[in-house]
């Protein structure tokens, strides 16, 4: 914690614009970046570096669209696990291995490693689930999206 809030304190007013002006409405043409460091007062460079700068620090831990995977025929799902305390680290490690998972959580509960799968098809859910069971030797525990909430969530830096 004292480490990102001394990132954040290191925050200069660009840094803080930019964090601000890349949260919504990122411009859909040819050079969207050259758009948006124009309208900060900045160079396309001195922005992309900054934004560089930003995620190295862990200021920002993504950067990218998000995407409604079933609409593009994907599938996704919110997976967890019950992984033995000596074999975290391991196991974690075949599991961050499949380029089908993401945003792999430790937890404080008897499902105490938690991740998202994402697949090009809804087979692949199955598909990937039944490959991390056989590469851990441990079950895998699935929880499909039942509805669908879109909260638009803003930070001012």
């Amino acid at each position: 914690m004292r480490e990102a809030a001394a990132s954040a304190a290191t925050l200069d007013e660009i840094d803080r614009k930019l964090i601000n002006a890349l949260q919504g409405d990122f411009p859909l043409i040819a050079e969207p970046y050259r758009q948006v460091a124009e309208t900060l007062g900045l160079s396309e460079a001195e922005l992309l570096r900054r934004l560089d700068s930003l995620l190295e620090r862990r200021v920002l831990t993504r950067f990218g669209p998000m995407f409604q995977i079933e609409r593009a025929g994907g599938a996704f799902v919110l997976a967890a696990m019950r992984v033995p305390e000596a074999e975290f680290e391991r196991v974690a490690a075949q599991v961050n291995a499949f380029p089908e998972v993401a945003h792999n959580y430790r937890r404080e509960h008897a499902l105490n490693m938690w991740f998202v799968l994402a697949t090009a098809t809804p087979q692949g859910i199955a598909e990937t689930i039944a490959a991390i069971e056989a590469a851990t030797g441990l079950p895998v525990f699935a929880f499909p999206k039942e509805r669908e909430y879109f909260v638009e969530m803003k930070l001012r830096a």
